[in-house]
């Protein structure tokens, strides 16, 4: 039986508005990604996990060397269940900037959350103790620029949690991908967001405490993120502030997709809705499309307050299968860029 080994790292440690039509024939836009980077083959990995190994400054140097994608039962380490970590030097050539990034790693057994150079890029299942298997779930998960070190080196973490049979990064296309061109973002609300199941009309107060909600990476299925089979309501929250000069611009706040049905609302104002949500509980008129809906909503000039928090409360109702906010990107920009945007984009698939 193998057993639990640690070993040494050094630590340094977003009036009702409707959704902008004018460009609607995109919301079936393929996501179809480009590989740039293969990561597939050889991957640093030892038994355990630690919070120093997520940092970009550790040695993994006396580590394993283990194979992806592969179960690790299959390379020495038979018979193990539990925690893992996989770690994995990559460079991002300067000529990607401007583009949309993801990283895919494929099928996990059971349960994972990944780092890129110390910073949470996504999780998918729930480890334990309250344990809930994701082995069935394709891992791609966004890559913020901001993090990204262009033509220098970049560290990838990934901690498994496998609970028994096959463990650790099984399957799948692993690599970095390129999409679309990246929006000119003046607020860029991809990340954590506050989040809480059921519903409360409350909730769209900017005033309302959140503070012991659960935190969510946006875009993301709630499924993926400890949610898994639940359907109904739920409401998102999340503060800013908003340092930029386009205050008395028309503003767009561009919240991707969402499934199902969607209101949301900027310091307590409605400022769009997708489908619609009636008075009854549960009840609600839907084209049954809603889900694949781009969401951009006009912003009314004066609402979106300068130098000051800032917050936008959306509330979904999901009738079935995957929940949330899905897809991205997400945040604030003039109607300019947003314009620009898709026209530099509608002939991405042709």
């Amino acid at each position: 039986m193998i057993t639990e080994r640690y070993r040494g790292c050094s630590t340094r440690r977003l009036v009702v508005f409707t959704v902008l039509m004018i460009f609607q024939q995109f919301s079936t836009m393929a996501n179809d990604l480009v590989k740039i980077l293969d990561l597939k083959g050889n991957w640093k990995f030892s038994i355990g996990e630690r919070d120093e190994w997520k940092l970009e400054k550790c040695s993994d140097a006396d580590w394993e060397t283990i194979r992806v994608p592969s179960p690790w039962e299959d390379q020495g380490f038979n018979g193990y269940n539990g925690y893992a970590t996989y770690r994995k030097t990559f460079t991002i050539s300067g000529d990607t900037k401007g583009r949309m990034l993801y990283i895919n790693l494929g099928y996990i057994d059971d349960v994972d959350e990944a780092y890129i150079n110390g910073q949470k890029v996504g999780s998918t299942g729930s480890f334990p103790p309250e344990y809930e298997t994701a082995y069935n779930a394709e891992r791609k998960y966004y890559i913020p620029p901001e993090i990204i070190h262009y033509d220098g080196t970049n560290v990838i973490t990934v901690v498994v949690y496998d609970s028994y049979q096959y463990g650790g990064i099984v399957s799948g296309d692993i690599g970095i991908f390129a999409g679309k061109s990246m929006m000119n973002l003046d607020v860029n609300l991809q990340g954590k967001w506050k989040f809480h199941a059921g519903d409360d009309l409350n909730r769209k107060s900017i005033s309302f405490d959140d503070s012991s909600w659960d935190e969510l990476l946006v875009p993301g299925k709630w499924e993926d993120q400890h949610y898994r089979d639940y359907d109904g309501y739920a409401w998102y929250r999340k503060e800013f502030i908003y340092k930029g000069t386009n205050e008395n611009e028309h503003l767009v706040l561009y919240m991707g997709k969402i499934d199902d049905i969607d209101q949301v609302y900027l310091n307590g104002s409605l400022v769009g809705t997708t489908g619609k949500l009636t008075s009854k509980e549960n009840e609600y008129v839907s084209t049954g499309e809603e889900w694949k809906a781009i969401r951009g909503y006009y912003l009314p000039v004066g609402l979106l307050k300068k130098n000051k928090v800032n917050v936008i409360s959306i509330r979904v109702f999901d009738s079935g299968g995957d929940g949330g906010i899905y897809e991205g990107p997400i945040g604030i920009l003039t109607q300019t860029n947003y314009i620009e945007y898709w026209r530099k984009n509608k002939n991405l698939n042709k």
